[in-house]
C-alpha cells in the first residue's frame, strides 16, 4: 500500500481528554465512530452557563445523527453557587470547566467558550451588556461559528426574556447576530487570517417547558431525542442523565428518562424549514466539490465491521485514509473536512489495531531548567503489523527506535530531558492576565474559545501501520497507585521554583493591635535557599520573625510568621509576598482543586491579600456554626475575634447550645443537611431560651426544593433578589437594634459591595416578622425581604438572603459591620 503523507494527530480546538490519558475505545464506539465518518454536517448550540445545555439533545445529535455537534457556552459558570466546597469566582469556573467537558464526554458532544465571565445573576440583557463588553463576545460568538461551521444553530433560550436570566436572554441575542456577522467578510476582518466566513444555513430556539413556563407549541418542529441506540444500550435519556450528573457542583443529579422524549424547535433566521432541522443540509460527501467514492467505502466498512476481530476492518480504513490525503484540499470547506476525517480516520485505525500508547512522567511537577524523567510504553494488541519508527520527546529529541511491534508485547522506553529554562509556567490560559468583572483577557486569537490548556508537554508516536505513517501525539501525565481508587491520573506541571501561599486572602483588623500573618513557602525544586519579602501599604508595618527559607527537598514546606500592625494612618490595602531565590523574585501563590469527578486543576496567582482597618465594636465572642455547602464565613469571622465552634451532626444532638450567644447556618444549609429538621425542635428552644440563630441564604425550586420548617413562625423562600450591587438601600425601620447596636449602620456601609445585594429573599412572611430593608433593582418593585427578624421568647430568629458569603471574603467593611450586629442582637425581656 502506498505511504501516506504524515498527519500529526493533535487536540483539536473543544476536543477533550481526561488528563491527556491514551483512550481506548469498546467495538461498540469504534463502529460509532466509523458511522460517523459518513456524515458531513454540524450543528452548533449556544447558550450562556455550564448546565444550560441540552444534553439529550446534544447526545442524539452526536451519536444518532453522527452529526459534528458543538456547544458554545459564553460563560464558565464563575458566578454561580457551589454546592460541593468553598470555591467562588475562578476556583469554581474551572471547576464547571471540568464539569463540562466530563458531560461532553459522556454525551459526545464538543465544548467551546467566549471570554465572558459570568459576574452572578442579570435580570435582563441590557444590565449584562453593561457589564459585558458586548463588541468583544459578540466578535467570539463569530469567531466560533467561523470556525465550526455549523450548517444548524440551536439557541437554548430566546431573545425575548422566557429564559429568565439576562445572560440566557444575551446569549440568544448574540448567536441571532452572529448569524448573519459571521458570513459577511467585512466584520471582525481580523479573524480571517485564521478562519473564514461562514453562513448557516438557520438558526432555531430549541423551545422548552419547564419551571411553569411553556414555550413549546405543535406547530414547531419536533424530533424525538428519546431513541433507544443498542451499540450504546442506552436511549438518549439516559445518556443525558449521565452527562448532566457531571455537573456536581450545582448539584444536578438528573434521573434517567427512558422512552418518548419530544424536542420543540421554533424557526429564527435562515433559509426557513417546517419539518426537519436539517432540511435542505446534504450531510454526505456529495455536498463537497470533489468526485470521491468515499462514501460507499465508507459503507462498506460499516457492514462489514467484526466487533469480535475489529483489526479485519484496517485495509477498509486504511483505504478511507489513503482517498481522504487525496482530496484537493483548495476549498477551505473540503480542508475542513478532510482534516476532521483524517483524524478521526486515524483514531479509528489506531483503535483497530488496538495500540496504546502512554507517556508518564516520575513526578508531577518539574521547574524550568530541571531534568525529568519520562517512561513511553507502547502496546498493539490487535496486529503485529505495527512499527514504532522513532519518538520525539517533548519537541525536542528524536530517538530512533525502529521497533517492530509484537502483538500484546508491552514495550518500555525510557529517556531523560532538560526542561528548557524559558518554559512558561502552567496556568488555564485564560487566568493568566488580570481581567475585568465581565471578561476575560485572552490576547491570542488561538486560545480564545479554547476549553483548557494543551498538555504542558507532549511526547509524538511516529509509527507505521501497515505501511502507512502516523504519528500520534501523547501529553505528558503522572501515574500513581491510590489504595482505595486504583490507578490515578494527574497533567504533568511546571511550577517555578518555590511558591508563596498567604494564610488568608483577606486581613480584617478591628484595632490598633497587632495580628499575626503566616506565609507557607513551597519548594518545587530540591535545595531551594531564599528570603521571604513583604510589602504593604503606607500606615501598615510588618516584622518577619524568620525571613529566610532552606528547604532541601522537593516538596517540603516552611511557615514563615509575620506580625501585621495598622497605625491610625493606615488605609485599606494590598498586602504582596514574594521569595528572593538566586536573585529572582517569585510572586506566584497555588490553589490547587482537587475532586474525584474532575481532574487535579490548580490556579496560580500573585501572592497578594486584602488589609482592611474596621470602625468596629463587637460584643459576646462564643458563637456556632452549622455548616452548609461550603462558604469561608467561619474563617472571616475567626479574623475579627470570634471563638467559633463548627456544630457537627454529633455535636448538634448531644452540645448544650446555651452557651453560645448566637448560632450561623452555612449557606444552603436546609438545603444540603437532611438532618436539619431533626434538629428543628432544639434549635428553636435555644432561640427561646435567648440565644440568636442566623440563617443564611437557602434555595426553593424544583431542584433544591424547601420542605422543612426553618423559622418559629412562616415565611416562604422566594426567587427574589437584587443583583445590581450598588442598588440603594432604604432603612424601613431605622431605630432597630441591627442598625444601631453595637455599631451604626448607614448608607455608607453598602458600599463596595460585590456581585449582588442579596437572593432568594423571604416572602409571604408572618406577621411575627420584622424587616429592617428595602431594595430593588432598577424598574421593580421593592422587596423587604432581604433581612428578616422575628423575636421568640428571650431570642432571636434572622433568616437573611443577604450575601454575606461574598462580602465578607472580600473584606467588604460594611458586611463585616451588620453581620456583628446580628450576632449582637439583644435578648428580649
Amino acid at each position: 500500500m502506498i505511504k501516506q503523507l504524515i498527519l500529526v494527530l493533535t487536540l483539536t480546538l473543544g476536543q477533550t481528554v481526561l488528563a491527556q490519558t491514551s483512550p481506548e475505545l469498546n467495538s461498540a464506539e469504534i463502529l460509532l465512530g466509523i458511522k460517523k465518518l459518513n456524515t458531513v454536517g454540524s450543528v452548533l448550540y449556544v447558550a450562556a452557563h455550564p448546565d444550560d445545555e441540552n444534553t439529550r439533545l446534544l447526545g442524539y445529535l452526536a451519536k444518532e445523527k453522527n452529526f459534528r455537534t458543538g456547544y458554545l457556552s459564553l460563560t464558565r459558570g464563575d458566578g454561580g453557587q457551589n454546592l460541593i466546597g468553598k470555591e467562588q469566582g475562578e476556583a469554581l469556573g474551572l471547576i464547571r470547566t471540568q464539569e463540562l467537558l466530563a458531560a461532553r464526554r459522556t454525551d459526545g458532544a464538543e465544548q467551546f467558550f467566549t471570554r465572558a465571565n459570568d459576574f452572578g445573576f442579570s435580570k435582563n440583557p441590557e444590565e449584562t451588556f453593561t457589564i459585558w463588553n458586548k463588541d468583544s463576545i459578540l466578535a467570539d460568538v463569530v469567531l466560533a461559528i467561523r470556525r465550526f461551521k455549523p450548517d444548524v444553530i440551536i439557541c437554548r433560550f430566546p431573545t425575548t426574556g422566557e429564559g429568565g436570566h439576562g445572560h440566557h436572554t444575551a446569549s440568544a441575542i448574540l448567536a441571532m447576530e452572529a448569524f448573519d456577522l459571521a458570513a459577511d467578510p467585512t466584520k471582525f476582518p481580523e479573524q480571517l487570517k485564521e478562519v473564514q466566513v461562514w453562513q448557516a444555513k438557520r438558526i432555531f430556539w430549541n423551545t422548552f417547558n419547564f419551571g411553569g413556563t411553556n414555550t413549546t407549541s405543535e406547530d414547531q418542529i419536533k424530533l424525538d431525542a428519546g431513541t433507544y441506540n443498542p451499540l450504546l444500550g442506552l436511549n438518549y435519556g439516559e445518556v443525558a442523565a449521565n452527562s448532566r450528573s457531571m455537573h456536581k457542583s450545582q448539584g444536578f443529579g438528573s434521573a434517567k428518562q427512558r422512552g418518548e422524549n419530544i424536542e420543540y424547535f421554533k424557526f429564527l433566521k435562515g433559509e426557513a424549514a417546517s419539518k426537519d432541522l436539517f432540511e435542505g443540509v446534504n450531510a454526505s460527501w456529495k455536498r463537497l466539490p470533489v468526485t470521491t467514492d468515499l462514501e460507499s467505502l465508507i459503507a462498506n466498512c460499516i457492514s462489514t465491521f467484526n466487533p469480535q476481530h475489529p483489526e479485519l476492518s484496517l485495509p477498509a480504513l486504511e483505504t478511507i485514509y489513503s482517498k481522504l490525503q487525496q482530496l484537493d484540499d483548495k476549498d477551505p470547506n473540503v480542508r475542513y473536512w478532510k482534516n476532521l476525517k483524517l483524524a478521526a480516520c486515524q483514531d479509528l485505525i489506531i483503535q483497530c489495531a488496538g495500540l496504546w500508547m502512554e507517556s508518564t512522567i516520575s513526578d508531577y511537577s518539574a521547574v524550568p531548567g530541571n531534568e525529568i524523567s519520562i517512561s513511553t510504553q507502547i502496546i498493539a494488541r490487535n496486529t503485529g503489523n505495527v512499527k514504532l519508527k522513532s519518538v520525539t520527546f517533548i519537541g525536542q529529541t528524536d530517538k530512533i527506535t525502529n521497533l517492530p511491534l509484537t502483538v500484546n508485547k508491552l514495550e518500555t522506553i525510557d529517556q531523560k530531558e532538560v526542561l528548557p529554562k524559558t518554559t512558561g509556567y502552567s496556568a488555564p490560559y485564560w487566568l493568566v492576565e488580570p481581567h475585568t468583572v465581565g471578561m476575560y483577557t485572552v490576547k491570542n486569537q488561538a486560545l480564545i474559545g479554547k476549553p483548557e490548556n494543551n498538555a504542558a508537554k507532549s511526547v509524538v508516536y511516529h509509527l507505521s501501520i501497515d505501511g502507512i505513517d502516523f504519528n500520534v501525539e501523547r501529553g505528558l501525565v503522572f501515574k500513581s497507585t491510590d489504595p482505595v481508587k486504583g490507578e490515578v491520573y494527574r497533567p504533568f506541571e511546571i511550577l517555578p521554583p518555590a511558591t508563596i501561599t498567604i494564610s488568608d486572602q483577606v486581613f480584617v483588623f478591628n484595632a490598633i493591635a497587632p495580628k499575626e500573618v503566616s506565609f507557607v513557602v513551597k519548594a518545587n525544586q530540591p535545595n531551594v535557599k531564599g528570603t521571604v519579602k513583604i510589602n504593604v501599604p503606607s500606615g501598615w508595618k510588618i516584622e518577619l520573625k524568620n525571613p529566610e527559607i532552606n528547604l532541601e527537598k522537593k516538596g517540603s514546606e516552611q511557615i514563615v510568621k509575620a506580625i501585621l500592625t495598622p497605625d491610625k494612618t493606615g488605609k485599606d490595602g494590598i498586602l504582596r509576598a514574594s521569595v528572593s531565590i538566586d536573585g529572582n523574585d517569585y510572586t506566584k501563590s497555588i490553589t490547587r482543586i482537587e475532586y474525584d469527578h474532575i481532574p487535579y486543576q490548580f490556579i496560580l496567582s500573585d501572592a497578594e491579600a486584602k488589609i482592611v482597618f474596621l470602625d468596629l465594636k463587637k460584643t459576646k465572642n462564643k458563637i456556632a456554626y452549622i455548616p452548609g455547602a461550603g462558604d469561608n464565613v467561619v474563617a472571616c469571622l475567626t479574623q475579627i475575634g470570634y471563638d467559633v465552634t463548627l456544630l457537627t451532626d454529633e455535636l448538634l444532638a448531644k452540645e448544650d447550645l446555651s452557651v453560645y450567644s448566637s448560632i450561623v447556618t452555612g449557606v444552603r444549609a436546609y438545603n444540603t443537611n437532611d438532618r436539619m429538621p431533626i434538629y428543628y425542635d432544639k434549635l428553636m428552644a435555644y432561640v427561646h431560651q435567648g440565644g440568636n440563630l442566623i440563617v443564611q441564604y437557602n434555595t426553593n425550586n424544583r431542584i433544591a426544593p424547601m420542605e422543612t420548617k426553618i423559622g418559629p413562625f412562616p415565611f416562604t423562600i422566594s426567587r427574589d433578589r437584587v443583583t445590581d450591587d450598588n442598588a440603594k438601600v432604604e432603612f424601613t425601620d431605622p431605630k432597630h437594634p441591627v442598625l444601631n447596636t453595637p455599631n451604626v449602620i448607614t448608607q455608607k456601609d453598602f458600599e463596595g459591595w460585590v456581585q449582588e445585594r442579596g437572593i432568594y429573599f423571604a416572602t409571604e412572611m408572618d406577621s411575627h416578622y420584622e424587616t429592617v430593608f428595602s431594595m430593588q433593582d432598577p424598574n421593580e418593585k421593592p422587596s423587604k425581604g432581604s433581612l428578616i427578624i422575628a423575636k421568640h421568647g428571650k431570642g432571636n430568629f434572622v433568616y437573611t438572603g443577604l450575601v454575606f458569603f461574598r462580602e465578607l471574603p472580600a473584606g467588604i467593611p460594611g458586611a463585616y459591620r451588620l453581620f456583628v450586629n446580628l450576632l449582637s442582637l439583644p435578648p428580649n425581656k
